[in-house]
């Protein structure tokens, strides 16, 4: 999963790329990656994130222009805790997901913007956070049942971006996007094709390289689901949706940026 979302990231644009691990596993995954760079972290004895690890994270993302937290990281409690405490003090740009999701499963009010405000790190000027959950995670975030936030997939997750501050992720069959501004999109592009494990890792990395280009989180947001379900849409016309992985999406990323490029240059010339 960090390797998936690392790689994205790099496929969507981002200029430089640090994979932070367990120390135990720096080595495994450095093995699984050319172009990114790995950062060894405590970790616990299960091998995962440890508390230890916040102050190398935050002093690391101080350096960087956006961060994805939770891809492959585990719901281990101190792992978990340490989700927690790094949303609560750093600045730089977040993007939940997956795990780093699911470690609000037992502190949902952390989340809401009441409790942000009243955290001078939370509530400064500027802070960003982008949650990217699937309706199983969003259950778990919200207590809601999956029928009913179906039965609301576009008016609930704006209510939800706007009670948590955030850009807010609804994956699925649509994918919402919603700002805590109430705008909402909802995205046409995408399918079953896309419904294999690690393409939302694919999407976290995509959407992070944009945040780290200088999009806003929304446009960052709602143009990552775009492109990644543009490079579903591909896939599944070239070569089928049977036997399509995640890594596919991710290595169909430059050529479906390459075409929106030359389709937005097209109709800046015919417009001039």
């Amino acid at each position: 999963a960090p390797v998936l979302a690392a790689r994205a990231a790099m496929r969507a644009g981002a200029g430089y790329v640090q994979l932070a691990a367990p120390s135990s596993l720096e080595d495994v995954l450095a093995s699984r990656l050319v172009e990114p760079m790995t950062l060894a972290m405590p970790e616990t004895p299960q091998r995962t994130l440890a508390l230890a690890a916040l102050e190398p994270l935050l002093e690391a993302a101080a350096a960087v222009d956006a961060v994805v937290l939770g891809c492959g990281l585990s719901r281990h409690s101190e792992s978990s805790e340490l989700v927690r405490r790094f949303v609560e003090r750093c600045a730089t740009p977040v993007l939940l997901d997956a795990d780093g999701l699911n470690a609000f499963e037992a502190a949902r009010e952390a989340l809401h913007a009441e409790s942000a405000a009243a955290s001078p790190a939370c509530g400064a000027p500027g802070r960003v956070r982008i949650l990217t959950p699937h309706l199983g995670e969003m259950q778990r975030l919200t207590g809601e049942s999956p029928a009913a936030l179906e039965s609301a997939r576009i008016d609930g997750t704006v209510a939800w971006a706007k009670r948590w501050a955030a850009v807010l992720v609804l994956k699925g069959a649509p994918t919402v996007t919603a700002s805590a501004d109430g705008a909402a999109t909802v995205n046409s592009t995408g399918g079953p094709v896309l419904a294999s494990a690690g393409t939302g890792d694919v999407l976290a990395g995509i959407t992070v390289a944009l945040v780290a280009q200088g999009l806003a989180a929304y446009d960052a947001a709602r143009l990552g689901v775009f492109l990644h379900g543009t490079a579903g849409d591909r896939l599944n016309t070239t070569r089928g949706a049977l036997g399509v992985i995640a890594s596919d999406v991710l290595e169909a990323l430059p050529d479906v940026m390459r075409e929106l490029a030359r389709t937005r240059e097209g109709r800046a010339r015919g417009t001039a």
